[in-house]
């Protein structure tokens, strides 16, 4: 089973003929789960002062934009960077004793200052510095010496390029046609000239979609094992990155990672940052490596080197004391995969491995306790760990767990081996089941996309019964691998109670947003969802216009009365992405094609009997202005259609076909299978 979840991920992977990922090659990254970050370059000159001030505002990294220092002034920077403390095998070192797997430097920032030799721009550690230095190939030697994997972060925005955009407070200008063969000169260089690198880390900016692949397939033309992070943008990538010192809020079904700075406030060195205490800091770093590892991604941790080479001790500290946790319970960590729980609980994490089962306790103390999980079919072997009893109750696995299992200075593991190997299992109390992964244009349309859905059936069958709506209608999709075309089957018509009652619409924003937001929303005309506060505003319009800037979020909120659970088929629009809330959880999300203005589309929804809340989210990544509606559509008709299965089955997965690529949300939420 390991080895078929192994190659459909490495078919996920293979997103065009000229791009492929080796298995090995994706087994080693997915299974090393823990990498060292390093944020160093002429910004950590600075450490996040200038003029004798601290910067407060922004990314220390950053402190060009932020403190608004003229881009020559700024460059003379270069003529005193001589990082004499700057030691390659120390920092693959102590990388090693940290417990990580390999190392990922910024070989190129936002300001366009190269840390390797370059033949692009003499505005590089070699040619425009004292020091006379090539970092990237340094590490990249000390890399292989110490047997551990090299990587490379590069910026797709530069600040020095005069073809480029001028800086802008988001990073995520349109990448000129200029500027993009210029970025691909330089990964040309650092592919061809530094060895094996295991991942390309780029970073920021707004490619065009074929930019975006262009450069995916140029990294993979090059080095066809590198794999490529998400921010290339477009769905053009290998693994899913998420926004800064963030994590989604579950498992991923594709291949991911979650970068994290020591202090949310920066990646650079801030000479002035209050660094609190060590151990309190690597239990805060530990829980978020247990946490990602357990949904399925790998944990990408940064230090920012002083602007003399050398490592902060409060960084390499908190470093070291992880890695000692990881030499005793690494094997809860290192090669496994995601818990096979789709539910998170309040006492910890779980990952697996083969027939074990691993119990992460980085949270509370059971109310009684105990530890229950449903785990039907299996048969308890053997447990490990801190005087925990386990037995199994039918289908519960029962963990008695004694208090001292949870402390202030450590995280206990429980290791649990069972007869055959550890699965996931289904969700509890529902038919279908959501499989993720991450879309979107750049950074800041990234979401958690939904690829496919599950369906578990009540028995098996060799037939099943597919409703949707118009919106669906002539689409073909896959059901279990088998090409189904949804070509209109039965149509009904839905009784759609004539005492609902639909209430006044209520409008608010614009406000500055990621679009990847939780998938649960709180709002009332009391209460706002902007984190800036605002208020709601009465229109009277089913279909609004509004203008609208970069990077920005509307609300339209509208309740219904309903005199009993129904039904019924909304009509919803918006540009660039969109997102409807009832009753407070996301039914429906995904981002719209590249560039789309206004989409108007279908959403089948359930009310329940008395006050329901209907809540559009339209998202602007582009545009200037951006058009809501949301009405009841003026035909209430569905479709039901049989569908004969080439084998039977008791679950089936259903995706839709012809898609951009194999992130993009296959937009099938109004589809039902029974």
């Amino acid at each position: 089973m390991k080895k078929f979840f192994t190659l459909l991920m490495v078919a996920l992977l293979c997103i065009g003929a000229s791009a492929q990922i080796a298995t090995d090659a994706y087994n080693k990254w997915h299974q090393n789960k823990y990498s060292m970050f390093i944020h160093f370059g002429l910004y950590s000159v600075y450490g996040g002062v200038y003029n004798g001030k601290p910067v407060t505002f922004g990314y220390s990294e950053q402190i060009q934009s932020f403190a608004g220092i003229f881009s020559d002034w700024y460059g003379d920077t270069a003529l005193e960077f001589d990082p004499v403390k700057f030691n390659a095998d120390e920092i693959v070192a102590l990388a090693k004793e940290a417990g990580m797997r390999s190392i990922v430097i910024t070989t190129k920032h936002h300001d366009g200052f190269c840390m390797f030799k370059t033949a692009t721009t003499a505005y590089n550690s070699v040619d425009a510095t004292p020091s006379k230095r090539d970092y990237v190939k340094e590490l990249s030697d000390a890399c292989r010496r110490g047997g551990i994997n090299f990587a490379i972060y590069f910026s797709l925005i530069d600040w020095n390029f005069p073809h480029a955009y001028p800086i802008s407070s988001h990073n995520c200008d349109f990448i000129t046609p200029q500027h993009h063969e210029f970025t691909k000169a330089q990964v040309t260089e650092l592919l061809t000239n530094y060895g094996p690198v295991s991942e390309l880390w780029f970073d920021m900016g707004s490619n065009r979609p074929e930019q975006s692949k262009e450069l995916y397939e140029l990294v993979h033309k090059l080095q066809p094992n590198c794999m490529v992070s998400g921010r290339l943008g477009n769905g053009w990538y290998d693994f899913a990155v998420m926004a800064d010192n963030t994590y989604p809020e579950g498992a991923l079904q594709a291949p991911w990672q979650s970068a994290a700075s020591m202090f949310d406030e920066t990646w650079s060195y801030r000479s002035w940052q209050e660094r609190g205490d060590k151990h309190v800091k690597a239990m805060e770093k530990l829980r978020s490596l247990i946490n990602v590892v357990s949904h399925g991604g790998n944990f990408l941790l940064n230090i920012g080197p002083r602007g003399d080479g050398s490592v902060v001790e409060f960084e390499s500290e908190v470093l070291k004391e992880i890695g000692a946790w990881l030499k005793t319970n690494g094997e809860a960590i290192y090669g496994t995969e995601a818990s096979p729980f789709r539910e998170d609980f309040a006492w910890g994490k779980s990952t697996r491995k083969g027939n074990k089962l691993y119990l992460i306790l980085s949270g509370e103390y059971p109310a009684n306790g105990t530890i229950e999980l449903n785990m039907p079919g299996y048969k308890l072997q053997d447990s490990k760990g801190i005087l925990a009893s386990a037995n199994m109750k039918g289908n519960k696995l029962m963990v008695n767990l004694p208090k001292e299992a949870y402390n202030d200075q450590t995280i206990q593991v429980v290791e649990l081996t069972f007869d055959r190997e550890v699965l996931p299992q289904a969700s509890a109390n529902t038919a279908r089941t959501s499989n993720y992964s991450y879309d979107c244009f750049d950074y800041y349309s990234n979401y958690r996309s939904t690829v496919s859905y599950d369906w578990t059936l009540a028995k098996k069958s060799n037939k099943v019964e597919l409703t949707y709506t118009p919106e669906e209608l002539g689409d073909e999709i896959t059901m279990n691998a088998q090409l189904v075309k949804l070509e209109g089957g039965k149509a009904i018509t839905l009784k759609v109670d004539p005492k609902t009652q639909w209430g006044k619409r209520y409008i608010c924003g614009p406000e500055f947003n990621l679009f990847d937001r939780a998938s649960t929303i709180e709002a009332s005309l009391d209460k706002v969802p902007l984190r800036k506060g605002g208020a709601w505003k009465e229109v009277s319009d089913e279909k609004i216009t509004l203008p609208v800037n970069l990077i920005e979020d509307y609300y339209l909120m509208q309740t219904v009365e309903s005199p009993k659970a129904q039904d019924i088929l909304l009509d919803v629009a918006a540009g660039n992405a969109i997102e409807v809330f009832v009753n407070g959880v996301s039914v429906m999300k995904h981002n719209n094609p590249y560039r789309c203005k206004y989409r108007e589309e279908k959403v089948l929804v359930h009310l329940n009997k008395g006050t329901n809340q209907i809540i559009l989210r339209a998202y602007n990544r582009f545009e200037k202005e951006t058009t809501l509606l949301l009405r009841p559509s003026a035909e209430q008709v569905i479709y039901k259609q049989n569908v004969a299965l080439d084998a039977p089955a008791d679950r089936v997965t259903i995706r839709r076909t012809g898609l951009a690529t194999q992130h993009t949300d296959t937009e099938l939420h109004n589809v039902v299978v029974k």
